[in-house]
């Protein structure tokens, strides 16, 4: 790639009026992407009854955890597919394709019919859209990110990349609050019948506002001085084979980025989405007061990310990960043992937000770093198929491994143990990761 597809010249080329629009389109487009990806999580209480009615209260609560898991499952396939037109055709191009992908998945869920009413087909078609979504989610998370820092000075990477877990916690906050609206406003009985389809029904609703904010965002793939650079820059794209160059040149790196989000995965899906339940089923807590530990995790997110970001870019990204993760391992026994013994919604909240904290301050730094592992000829590709795999291993079942975890050994601490053991393994990753904070990431590298 010649020199006028170098970040040096690409940060003369695109305004910061652009680059506002960057973040803030990125922001509201991710944001929806990922309410209608989570808001089924929380709404699992309520379509275990609706899809799977002939199990017992455990079988409907693992039937509809390995459901949601089955979402996760299509990642890396579209972290393959959509990374990959990603680089070949734009991050513009294949996030308008994950937003309207998305909004199928959610269109289905909507009006799909309940097992009393179709039987077995219902809860086969919730597994397809679930599968539609998780193809979406998979190219949605690298070609934002890579949308991102491509257009950020070398200095502020941490900063622009922030914006996409940042608005991941915007998307879960928004759900959580949909969601524990709904749980306060309707009787249990509407919830039931047909309150739960309202969330799909908004984000269904929401695409069109997604797909015109993301159609004025910036291309980062092609910036070139002038138009004749700019189309030799999109025929070069166009002609390569990022999947193949990825598997063949840069199964290291690849490794090396699943290796370092195992902890960020796992962590995410049990602190943001697994604990509210556990603390309605297993300690007794309200299902409205559950929610809003989701919504704490949602909002210190988006609040903090920013603030992680510039951090990272400060003092570099392998210390926040480092200190965040040391500091995660001493804390998350003695929150769960908290929270065991004395079971309370403010003691919820108190372990809630301290987690929460220590993960985004291992979330942003690790976002960042994976993008800055490629070249930009497979960066969407390599950062989509690592995430999706990483999340659909690891992060997709971590629901379902841990209810049949407490199951098997009748323990409450399962999920604290499961964290402590995957944040020990994933920090080997940073052993063979090379910190390229403030460098210039099209400049070649060994790491």
């Amino acid at each position: 790639m010649n020199s006028v597809a170098s970040s040096v010249t690409s940060q003369r080329l695109v305004s910061r009026q652009a680059k506002q629009r960057l973040i803030i389109g990125s922001t509201i487009g991710n944001a929806l992407e990922f309410f209608d990806f989570t808001v089924f999580s929380f709404l699992m209480l309520f379509l275990g009854p609706v899809f799977f009615p002939t199990a017992s209260e455990y079988g409907k609560l693992l039937l509809i955890t390995a459901t949601f898991g089955v979402g996760f499952l299509m990642r890396p396939v579209g972290g393959m597919l959509i990374g990959s037109y990603a680089d070949r055709h734009g991050r513009r191009a294949a996030l308008t394709l994950t937003l309207v992908l998305m909004g199928l998945g959610c269109g289905i869920l909507a009006v799909v019919p309940s097992y009393a009413q179709i039987g077995v087909a219902a809860p086969c078609i919730v597994v397809l859209a679930r599968l539609i979504q998780g193809f979406a989610a998979g190219g949605e998370v690298g070609a934002s990110t890579t949308l991102l820092v491509e257009q950020a000075a070398p200095a502020q990477r941490g900063y622009y990349s922030s914006w996409q877990p940042g608005s991941q916690n915007l998307g879960v906050m928004l759900g959580a609050l949909a969601v524990m609206g709904l749980v306060a406003w309707l009787p249990v009985q509407d919830m039931a019948e047909w309150g739960w389809r309202v969330p799909f029904v908004i984000g269904m609703l929401t695409v069109p506002v997604g797909l015109y904010v993301r159609r004025h965002l910036e291309e980062s793939l092609i910036l070139a001085p002038t138009l004749e650079a700019q189309q030799q820059l999109a025929r070069q794209a166009a002609s390569q084979q990022p999947l193949r160059m990825l598997l063949r040149h840069y199964r290291r790196q690849l490794l090396l980025s699943v290796l370092l989000l195992l902890s960020i995965v796992v962590c995410t899906q049990i602190i943001a989405f697994y604990m509210p339940s556990f603390a309605a089923r297993e300690l007794g807590l309200p299902t409205g007061m559950s929610l809003l530990a989701s919504v704490l995790v949602g909002g210190i997110g988006f609040v903090l990310a920013p603030f992680v970001g510039m951090l990272a870019d400060r003092v570099g990204r392998k210390p926040v990960i480092l200190w965040s993760r040391l500091l995660m391992l001493l804390a998350i026994l003695p929150c769960y043992l908290l929270l065991i013994h004395t079971p309370t919604v403010g003691n919820l909240l108190v372990v809630i937000s301290l987690l929460s904290v220590l993960l985004v301050m291992q979330v942003v730094p690790g976002i960042t770093m994976l993008p800055e592992l490629f070249p930009k000829a497979v960066r969407t590709t390599g950062m989509s198929v690592a995430y999706g795999l990483g999340v659909s291993v690891f992060g997709g079942f971590a629901q379902f491994f841990v209810t049949w975890l407490i199951q098997q050994t009748a323990s409450p601490y399962a999920p604290a143990w499961t964290m402590m053991v995957t944040v020990a393994i994933s920090s080997l990753a940073l052993l063979g990761i090379r910190d390229r904070t403030g460098e210039d990431m099209d400049l070649p590298t060994q790491s």
